[in-house]
């Protein structure tokens, strides 16, 4: 496989963010694909507008190596231009968002547990039909730069309103892991050539109570922590009014229930294959907005 060169779907993303500045580091050469028309090619990053269902008759370089990070169900749309390019060995990220929410009752998240349980399989189903090397990451709560919608939107929500409201004690535990890491894992990933065919769920560093996870976000802030306890009831009746804000309409009082319940995964083995350990959750003021 030439090594060289990696094509990178969803560089734009936050992990592609990161995800580019490892790879150069690590001195490869990124095709980089975006939906948005991007400028700005360097020695080592080359952009390619991508659109759905490209359609390609000739090709300048072969790609054997491949990180899709961006939304797994998008990736079938793209099987014509993996193939065009030669494609042998890709990596891609799902959730574990397809476990922990595959009971919840709200509609939205039902159909991101679908979205993410048929992306899998066709990914699945295409590879092995086109002798395609394939891992599949699904990580924890992702958060870092400000930019995700896990912990960032915790902070936006303290900023505003200067305190966060929890459900009962909010002892559920949790596994945030940077999105440095997930950069990371992805690109040791796709180096270890051992791996084929597998998924993994890939944590942080630390497992926490949702109310302590909470809390750190308050210091790092320096704000003094106020969490304020409330009933179901009044959870819900939040929701329905935060619901009229764009920034949290996928909130739902699904999430107030989830507070109380472990969403935690053994990542042992992943780490032990990449000889990877993720950080403990240590926020610093660049991880938030």
């Amino acid at each position: 496989m030439n090594n060289r060169h990696v094509g990178l779907i969803g560089a734009t993303s936050l992990t592609g963010v990161c995800l580019q500045q490892a790879l150069i580091e690590n001195n490869w050469n990124i095709i980089a694909f975006s939906r948005k028309p991007m400028t700005g090619n360097t020695a080592k990053i080359t952009w390619q507008k991508l659109s759905p269902y490209n359609q390609i008759d000739h090709i300048d370089k072969k790609i054997d190596l491949w990180i899709c990070v961006a939304p797994i169900w998008v990736l079938p749309e793209y099987f014509s231009l993996l193939l065009t390019y030669g494609i042998k060995r890709i990596v891609l990220l799902s959730s574990t968002s397809q476990i922990t929410k595959k009971n919840s009752t709200d509609a939205y998240e039902q159909y991101i547990v679908q979205q993410l349980t048929e992306g899998e399989n066709q990914i699945s189903a295409w590879a092995a039909a086109n002798h395609i090397e394939w891992i599949i990451l699904r990580p924890t709560m992702i958060y870092g730069l400000g930019r995700d919608k896990n912990i960032a939107e915790i902070a936006r929500f303290i900023k505003r309103f200067h305190f966060f409201p929890l459900f009962g004690e909010a002892t559920g535990l949790r596994q945030p892991i940077h999105v440095g890491d997930v950069a990371s894992a992805c690109l040791l990933a796709l180096k270890a050539l051992n791996l084929k065919k597998c998924t993994y769920n890939l944590t942080g560093g630390e497992t926490l109570t949702y109310r302590e996870m909470v809390r750190r976000i308050f210091i790092t802030l320096d704000k003094k922590p106020y969490l304020l306890t409330i009933p179901l009831w009044s959870f819900k009746l939040a929701v329905g009014f935060l619901r009229f804000f764009p920034r949290y309409r996928n909130w739902n009082s699904t999430m107030a229930e989830r507070m109380n319940q472990d969403l935690v995964f053994d990542s042992s083995e992943l780490q032990q294959q990449l000889q990877f350990s993720p950080r403990p959750f240590i926020l610093t003021k660049e991880d938030l907005p």
